[in-house]
């Protein structure tokens, strides 16, 4: 597995072990309770590589497919399940997950409170800095 520094998962949530090198999570990214990350389809007899970016929120009960990127600044909204890539800096839900909200910005782990944005300094591309 391929996981990034100050990331969170929390112990109830499943990460595919039958392809563990399949599994990429990077950098301050939170993966809640009874989520759970596939890298095989054993029906196809496929191993596929999945993606969740940096600064992302994975929320309680997510089941995301194998092969699937989940873009880097995004949330991925509770007991969602997501069959196809989520672009950055995007809210997404549903059965099946679709983007719902584009542009978002998130802090470490998914936080999208703008006093914590602003503390560590970001922002969308193409807005202005806080002040």
């Amino acid at each position: 597995m391929d996981i990034g520094k100050d990331v969170q998962i929390s112990r109830s949530a499943k990460l595919d072990l039958t392809n563990p090198r399949g599994i990429h999570i990077g950098d301050r990214t939170l993966v809640s309770f009874d989520a759970a990350i596939l890298s095989h389809d054993f029906v196809g007899n496929r191993h596929l590589d999945t993606w969740i970016g940096a600064n992302c929120f994975i929320g309680a009960r997510v089941v995301i497919m194998p092969g699937v990127r989940v873009g880097d600044h995004s949330v991925i909204g509770a007991g969602s399940v997501v069959t196809r890539d989520i672009p950055a800096h995007s809210l997404a839900m549903g059965n099946p997950a679709r983007v719902v909200r584009e542009g978002i910005m998130t802090a470490r782990w998914g936080i999208m409170d703008p006093r914590v944005l602003a503390r560590e300094g970001l922002v969308l591309p193409g807005t202005a800095q806080p002040s």
